[in-house]
């Protein structure tokens, strides 16, 4: 179950708190943030080409707009990119010690947004879905720190993580094309000891692959919420996975160096990537 695979570096780097890996599938290039850092990264594995949007505010995410350019979860709320970089806001809901944090792209294009205070304060934070026209409705009024969002292949299956819990969620989507999502459950359960669950994507097989902060690996949870693999890390901050290139089949990882302070390993900080280890799905850009 435990393995050591092939680890490539795609992007050595710093990041304070790297986190968010997307795949741009038509830009054919993994968007990635560093939080702390208020910077957007992008990499092209096939020419290795690579750019860095500064934002004035600290960004949890950042997403592919279906029209071109990127939409971010700032810190005082969702602002978007045009293809020309020019910079809207979409919905700008400013909270004193709190930020945006991990977002994803539903099946029907809204953007599901999650926030958490800097102290990360119980309760304090939200998870919101934003509509292709901008409509705004707060699904959970009191998480922790708003984490891993993402969808089963059928569309019919909502995952989520409030990482304080230590579980993955899920929830049944009544409407794959509206917001109807119920029954919240428990999918699977991270032990102590074993670190806490961040990031999160789903793979083609409806597995659902996690980074575990201060965890040093990422798990492969079966459909059933079996563990069923663990990857291990020579770091112990990763925070998020999601699988890019040309077939999707390479599992790009995120990680972080905050907090570790002269004891960091090399390679925290970095974008990571491992070739061949699964199938990936094919991610909808926000339709706003």
């Amino acid at each position: 179950m435990s393995t050591r695979p092939p680890l490539e570096i795609a992007v050595r780097a710093s990041a304070v708190l790297g986190e968010g890996p997307t795949w741009d599938a038509a830009a054919q290039r993994l968007i990635w943030v560093d939080i702390l850092s208020s910077r957007v990264h992008t990499y092209d594995p096939a020419t290795g080409r690579r750019t860095t949007l500064g934002t004035e505010q600290h960004v949890g995410a950042a997403k592919p707009r279906a029209g071109g350019g990127l939409v971010v979860n700032l810190r005082d709320g969702i602002g978007t990119y045009g293809a020309d970089g020019g910079f809207d806001w979409l919905r700008r809901e400013a909270v004193p010690g709190r930020r945006g944090n991990d977002a994803a792209v539903a099946p029907d294009g809204s953007l599901w947004a999650g926030t958490m205070r800097y102290d990360e304060g119980a309760g304090g934070g939200t998870l919101s879905r934003i509509g292709a026209d901008g409509s705004h409705t707060e699904f959970l009024p009191e998480v922790t720190v708003s984490n891993g969002i993402g969808w089963s292949p059928d569309g019919r299956l909502m995952y989520y993580i409030d990482t304080p819990t230590r579980r993955i969620d899920v929830f049944d989507v009544e409407d794959p094309d509206g917001p109807v999502v119920s029954t919240r459950r428990p999918f699977a359960e991270v032990e102590e000891g074993a670190g806490y669950p961040d990031g999160l994507c789903v793979d083609a097989d409806g597995a659902v692959w996690v980074a575990l902060w201060d965890g040093a690996a990422i798990r492969r949870y079966a459909p059933d919420g079996t563990l069923d693999r663990v990857v291990e890390l020579p770091f112990p901050r990763p925070t998020a996975c999601a699988f890019g290139g040309a077939d999707l089949t390479d599992l790009y990882l995120t990680s972080a160096r905050v907090g570790l302070g002269a004891s960091a390993p090399p390679l925290a900080g970095s974008l990571l990537v491992i070739q061949g280890v699964g199938q990936g799905l094919a991610q909808p850009a926000f339709g706003g």
